[in-house]
């Protein structure tokens, strides 16, 4: 099922008088109909993020997500890949590489193998199965990071009954359309990178067709046919609670910038620096742990 679109109004020119700027319109069912946006603010934890610069990050183990809950947080994010039996693991890269001690592509090997690589040389990656069985409390804003991984996804949630508790995002248009498709609308969903260049350009070309999705995850710019463009604007922010889409910023380690997107009206921010987005948002009042 497609994502109905309300078309563009056509603009009068009337001489002498300068034309309407354009209102942002959203196709999406409001976030206030997912119990995933029942907290007012979300500090989300980023791969799990870590407590200190001391810390090894050990991303997207249990022992990180362990830690954040421990601290408090009550949104993890996280990312998905399938490997080569069809099984989900919570890990961001396509390969092994970078964050374990073993190498080669997740989507080529079996489980059992993966299983074997250890983050930081400490942790066995996790399946998606063990973060929402480890942590039910917890909300989970997951990335689909392959095609193979949507199908699975889509029976995991399912199997868990965690519609409720997920946000499902990805930078990739067709994994979403695709995940809508097969789940139906009771999860929420973010809005892919298209949503994301769309929001930069709508000023200037308003018929582009609208997004759907009920949370703008975005970094403050984005590099967009070759040049930085401010995504994160007053008007953007604006328009979203208008149409009650919330609005995320990622990944936010700075303590000042952390008080300037609050200052600007965000809804969420996607953190590594745990201790520091926590102080922050105690220092604003925002902490709801």
């Amino acid at each position: 099922m497609v994502d109905p679109v309300t078309p563009a109004p056509v603009s009068r020119v009337v001489p002498g008088v300068a034309p309407a700027r354009p209102r942002l319109t959203f196709v999406s069912r409001g976030s206030t109909r997912y119990a995933y946006f029942d907290e007012p603010f979300a500090c989300l934890a980023h791969r799990g993020g870590y407590l200190a610069l001391a810390d090894a990050p050990r991303e997207n183990s249990l022992y990180a997500f362990g830690r954040a809950v421990q601290a408090g947080y009550r949104y993890l994010e996280t990312d998905v890949h399938a490997t080569r039996d069809g099984q989900l693991i919570a890990f961001h890269d396509s390969v092994l590489d970078r964050v374990t001690d073993a190498t080669g592509v997740v989507a080529s090997l079996p489980l059992q193998t993966i299983r074997r690589a250890l983050i930081d040389g400490k942790d066995p990656i996790p399946t998606l199965d063990e973060v929402l069985e480890s942590f039910p409390e917890a909300s989970i804003n997951i990335d689909i990071k392959a095609a193979g991984a949507v199908e699975p996804l889509v029976a995991t949630l399912r199997a868990h009954r965690a519609e409720d508790r997920v946000c499902v995002a990805s930078f990739s248009a067709a994994r979403l359309k695709r995940f809508r498709k097969l789940m139906g609308p009771r999860v929420a969903t973010g809005l892919a990178a298209p949503s994301v260049a769309w929001a930069a350009y709508v000023p200037l070309l308003p018929r582009l067709r609208p997004p759907a999705g009920q949370v703008f995850q975005v970094p403050v710019t984005q590099s967009v046919r070759r040049r930085e463009v401010r995504v994160l604007t007053q008007r953007l922010i604006a328009a979203a609670r208008a149409n009650d889409v919330r609005v995320h910023v990622w990944t936010i380690n700075d303590r000042q910038q952390m008080h300037d997107l609050i200052d600007l009206g965000v809804d969420g921010l996607i953190a590594d620096r745990l201790d520091v987005l926590r102080e922050v948002a105690i220092d604003r009042g925002l902490w709801s742990a």
